[in-house]
């Protein structure tokens, strides 16, 4: 099917289902992705500088675009939107393509989650039935239970928030268990750094910035820090749950057994229910259906559920279609409160 025959089908399939089309500006202020990504960031965005001064961006991202929109309009009741268009970002990889088309569709503003949630993967199976292909896998995952082990785990405060902050991004997850191991955080040396700073701030304003935060916040920081000590052999044990929790992957049906079976071995007080998945059948139309504990490192602002379907047409693997919850997102955008938000996307 030709690509634009295709991007009609999936457009008609997503209204069908109750979404209302809206169009999204191309361009937006690039502090609104370099605050919420960070300014490392900055490198996969294409930008310029307007006649006032102000430098704006090509939209590298429809979610955060309609996130945005959803905040300056002051919307405050639920939405179910959908919308499609090319977002343009910068790659490291020379095989991949700057410009990525995509049809997205949302539900914004809803406490309904569980259901919110079905109705997202619902919706993309339903436009998945415009595309032929032999087989393929619907993989689920959910930040939420990792973050809710880690919360139980015997770890510094400041060790707990290094990993959730840091678990998208992988080779450095990776680096910080291995630290955890063998306590590398904790030297003499940097010890006595640490105080030392911590002592030149103390003279300071409070409320001076330094590379995006207060004085005030970085002194919090270096309390915790400096009084929140971690045993050696804490490290060892703390590490092999980590990486043997983000190993469980199973038939989704089994998924509530699984993580039950793991967090009684391990003496971690957490029970999950299997109506805490979105779906409980192994197998939906040609797709295998699978939890996966590690699955939801792709994006910094997954909260929750997430998923993928990847399927196998002609020969070759496609990652046709993602998509997740993400509850802080508007909020890191500016709001002053957290909007529920779930949503996906049909790469094309």
């Amino acid at each position: 099917m030709k690509s634009k025959n295709l991007s009609e089908n999936i457009l008609r399939s997503v209204k069908s289902k109750g979404f209302k089309y809206i169009d999204l500006p191309s361009v937006i202020e690039a502090d609104h992705i370099v605050q919420r990504s960070g300014e490392s960031f900055r490198k996969f965005i294409f930008s310029f500088i307007d006649y006032d001064g102000k430098e704006l961006c090509l939209r590298p991202d429809l979610t955060i675009v309609s996130c945005l929109r959803y905040l300056e309009n002051n919307f405050k009741s639920k939405e179910k939107i959908f919308y499609s268009g090319q977002a343009y970002r910068k790659s490291q990889n020379k095989k991949n393509s700057i410009i990525r088309n995509q049809i997205g569709f949302e539900v914004l503003g809803s406490k309904d989650e569980k259901n919110d949630d079905k109705e997202i993967i619902n919706t993309s199976l339903k436009a998945l039935q415009n595309i032929k292909y032999s087989s393929g896998t619907l993989t689920i995952g959910n930040v939420e239970i990792f973050k809710l082990l880690v919360q139980k785990l015997e770890l510094p405060t400041r060790w707990k928030l290094r990993l959730l902050r840091h678990f998208w991004r992988e080779d450095y997850f990776n680096d910080l268990l291995k630290r955890l191991e063998t306590n590398a955080d904790i030297d003499p040396t940097t010890v006595a750094v640490d105080q030392k700073k911590y002592l030149d701030l103390l003279k300071k304003d409070p409320s001076t910035m330094i590379a995006g935060r207060s004085i005030g916040e970085i002194l919090k920081r270096f309390d915790v820090k400096m009084n929140d000590p971690r045993r050696a052999s804490k490290g060892k044990k703390v590490s092999a749950i980590i990486r043997s929790f983000l190993k469980i992957k199973c038939p989704i049906n089994s998924a509530a057994k699984e993580l039950n079976k793991f967090f009684k071995k391990n003496k971690i007080n957490l029970v999950v229910d299997q109506k805490y998945f979105p779906i409980s059948s192994n197998k939906v139309s040609n797709l295998n259906v699978v939890f996966s504990a590690s699955f939801g490192r792709q994006l910094e602002y997954y909260t929750g559920m997430v998923f993928k379907i990847d399927i196998k047409s002609k020969s070759k693997s496609i990652n046709l279609c993602a998509g997740g919850r993400y509850d802080r997102l508007i909020f890191d955008l500016g709001s002053k409160k957290q909007v529920p938000a779930v949503g996906a996307a049909f790469n094309l």
